[in-house]
């Protein structure tokens, strides 16, 4: 069975440092959202930089996908591993650790001179990103305790994550075409370096609980197994279809391993994941919350690009500039005006509003013709995404809000492994859609363009309703505790947390 939560008179096992004065803790905020900034940006600086790797290369259509792929699976497969190592490794060690593969992996993929090579560099990046990522947020909530002080930490760390996606694009077409697709890699040397320097004397240094808490190596075998199988076959949805037997069972074999993780769990002596993460409402809420909203969200950081430069016809940097005021604009709420509105009205009312905002953008998205005009049609919708900016912070404290501080580091890897798994979904349910609705114009005898813009408003309506299904959620699920009429007895309060 799994541990049972410690109570008030039974201290918690995890190590805890003492608080580090204020510079050091805002400093160490700097290097944890300067790390995952550079994951971020690795994401999508790819993006544009793909037809310059192709020809360079010598790539086949398929096989350049897997320069995304080889990236993705390894990312999201061993995040969940990650954040559980962080807890009983220490979460200091697994960042610096994973910073500094990933900074070793970039320097090989900007060398590499075959595809295999890049393949497999990119590979090495996502399981260095999976180190550092999965822990990040347990080092932060454990860094900050005065709520207004974790309120702010936080909105600026889900900053890097709205915005990043935004300013990679930006980034990657200035760095292709001014110098080589090479140097899309090559410039997180720098920034790996100085990152893994300002690390080792900032974070701060706990041992954690030790292998004997939680050395669960089935456990670490079937979610892993489960996890990587489950975003290969999400991810190769788009090639064999829904319905091919490839998919269904693959995907079939990926929820029976899953399951035998879980199973495992609930009877394991000491689980790599104890169950009692999820009984949170908060912690299991948010995590299905941002699953759908990230899924959704994939039709506006990619498909609107898309949209962009195969409809409206602009290149990959007039492309990466175009959606540069959306990434102003959630980095203006993120960074002002998040942490107040949470001070103020709730995490759960600011992502309501947040996922309101969104809703809208995708809906009117499905109106944009295909002979758009960027200042009449385009930019005005550009400053609903501020929606990013109210969501993102509020979900990302909620997500961490349940979870015990020796369990931290387990609850940050979840709630990345949820954002990638929603990713995956996104990525082959909405990009299928609008492929299929696309080929379906055409045959009709539609223009090219008018083909693809259709599939794209397809693309954005499924979004939409994923966005709906998550207002849902959050509003059932995550609802307000009930105030209680008297204190609770002594003996009855419940155990220590890293809730905000």
């Amino acid at each position: 069975m799994s541990s049972p939560a410690p109570t008030p008179s039974t201290p918690s096992t995890s190590p805890t440092p003492s608080a580090p004065p204020a510079r050091s803790r805002w400093l160490a905020l700097g290097v944890l959202a300067t790390g995952t900034l550079m994951v971020i940006l690795d994401g999508s600086i790819v993006t544009v930089a793909m037809p310059a790797i192709q020809q360079d290369l010598g790539f086949s259509p398929a096989g350049l996908t897997w320069v995304v792929n080889a990236y993705l699976i390894a990312f999201g497969s061993l995040l969940l591993l990650a954040g559980r190592l962080g807890d009983l490794l220490g979460r200091k060690r697994m960042f610096v650790a994973g910073t500094a593969v990933f900074t070793l992996a970039s320097l090989l993929a900007g060398a590499a001179a075959n595809p295999a090579m890049l393949i497999a560099a990119r590979f090495l990046q996502g399981i260095g990103s999976a180190m550092s990522s999965a822990v990040a947020l347990g080092i932060l909530v454990t860094l900050f305790t005065d709520p207004r002080e974790r309120a702010r930490a936080i909105a600026i760390f889900a900053f890097t994550g709205s915005a990043g996606a935004s300013i990679g694009q930006v980034l990657g077409g200035v760095l292709t075409d001014l110098l080589s697709w090479n140097w899309i890699f090559i410039i997180n040397l720098p920034i790996g370096l100085v990152s893994v320097a300002v690390a080792l004397p900032v974070l701060p240094s706990a041992k954690g609980l030790g292998l004997r808490a939680g050395a669960d190596v089935a456990g670490a075998l079937l979610v892993t197994a489960g996890l990587m199988l489950g975003i290969y076959t999400v991810v190769k949805v788009e090639e064999h279809g829904w319905t091919s037997a490839h998919t269904l069972g693959l995907g079939a074999v990926a929820i029976a391993l899953l399951a035998g993780f879980f199973a495992r769990q609930a009877t394991a002596r000491t689980p790599l994941m104890p169950l009692r993460v999820l009984r949170s409402r908060s912690v299991a809420g948010a995590n299905l919350v941002q699953m759908l909203m990230v899924a959704a969200l994939f039709s506006f950081q990619i498909i609107v690009a898309l949209y962009m430069q195969k409809v409206l016809g602009y290149g990959a940097l007039q492309t990466g500039l175009a959606m540069l005021p959306a990434a102003v604009v959630i980095g203006t709420v993120s960074l002002g005006v998040s942490a107040r509105l949470i001070g103020r009205f709730g995490e759960r009312a600011v992502l309501l509003t947040g996922l309101t905002l969104l809703t809208a953008l995708l809906l009117l998205l499905t109106r944009v013709p295909e002979n758009a005009g960027y200042a009449t049609d385009v930019l005005p919708l550009m400053f609903l995404a501020a929606g990013f900016g109210l969501a993102l912070p509020a979900l990302t404290a909620l997500g961490m809000s349940g979870a015990r501080e020796d369990d931290a580091g387990l609850a940050s890897g979840l709630f990345n492994t949820t954002q990638q798994v929603g990713m995956a979904l996104g990525v082959a349910l909405l990009s299928t859609l609008a492929a299929s609705r696309t080929q379906g114009l055409l045959g009709d005898g539609r223009t090219e363009a008018a083909a693809l813009t259709g599939g794209y408003h397809l693309a954005f309506a499924v979004g939409a309703g994923l966005l709906a299904a998550a207002f849902a959620i959050a509003l059932l699920v995550l609802r307000r505790p009930a105030r209680p009429a008297t204190a609770a007895p002594a003996e009855r309060t419940p155990a220590p947390t890293v809730s905000a």
